[in-house]
């Protein structure tokens, strides 16, 4: 109980406002009609999303980075909105290569106070994060012409091998959750080769854990780690929990207040996790 309170004591009072409005979807019982009111304050006039809405870059443009967490949001607390979707579709579709390829970012994040790792990396178009994101509309159950030609590209590249990085890897399990034929061993052979990926659960370093690609005890991809994994990943995420309730990141967004705004983020999601995996008690 302590645990949940305290972090409900660091989302009222430190978290933004959407993921105060999430927060009280997930575990308040409120209508999640409040989540999409809140994630329309980030929404431009192109359909697409900004404004910071995933803190590591102030730029108000729209970014596909943006269109992702709003997706997960969304997706999380269980709301779809068609105007809100579809026209984020329309926006990847303007912004993807002729393929239908998106990037991350583009240039116009440069104007704008901005994480160091946020460079012309995230202008490459790649699975990450074309793959996530026709995941999440599969998941959402959206269709959309960006959506099927998106699809195809993405089963091109994958064709010609899995990604290298953590991150990669986590965007192409969103897309092949809903693929047939996946080849588990295939994943699960690949999975130490990854960068970025943080398989021990005493490593205090950056990275994407077993509890990142499988969350929930009904997700496909469970298979490819033990019990004992998992449950050392939940344990590190119970005694991660900080002193004021909420819960760290690893990396340095670009100042106090997106720092804030990112504990408030991986804070509702470490309590998520938490419940959903049977750790967590709110009574």
């Amino acid at each position: 109980m302590e645990i949940f309170a305290s972090g409900r004591e660091f989302v009222r009072r430190d978290a933004r406002l959407v993921e105060r409005r999430l927060f009280a979807t997930l575990f308040e019982g409120a209508d999640g009609a409040g989540v999409l009111d809140a994630l329309r304050g980030y929404r431009n006039a192109d359909g697409g999303f900004g404004h910071g809405l995933e803190p590591d870059k102030r730029c108000p443009d729209s970014t596909a980075l943006d269109v992702e967490v709003a997706f997960d949001v969304m997706i999380a607390a269980g709301v779809r909105d068609d105007e809100l979707i579809g026209g984020a579709c329309d926006w990847l579709q303007s912004v993807a290569t002729p393929d239908g390829a998106v990037s991350l970012a583009s240039p116009v994040i440069e104007g704008y106070p901005r994480a160091d790792h946020m460079s012309d990396w995230t202008y490459v178009p790649g699975l990450n994060p074309t793959a996530g994101l026709v995941g999440r509309l599969d998941t959402l159950g959206f269709e959309h012409p960006w959506r099927d030609q998106a699809a195809e590209w993405c089963k091109a590249e994958l064709a010609k091998g899995l990604p290298q990085d953590g991150h990669g890897m986590l965007e192409t399990l969103h897309f092949l959750e809903h693929q047939p034929d996946v080849d588990l061993d295939q994943i699960r052979d690949w999975l130490p080769k990854l960068s970025t990926y943080r398989a021990n659960a005493d490593d205090p370093s950056y990275g994407v854990t077993p509890l990142d690609f499988a969350p929930t005890p009904g997700s496909l991809w469970r298979q490819l780690f033990t019990q004992e994994q998992i449950d050392g990943h939940l344990d590190r995420l119970l005694a991660d929990q900080q002193a004021d309730g909420g819960w760290a990141i690893t990396w340095e967004p670009p100042g106090p207040m997106a720092t804030l705004e990112y504990r408030g983020v991986v804070t509702v999601a470490a309590l998520r996790s938490l419940q959903l995996n049977g750790n967590l008690s709110i009574d």
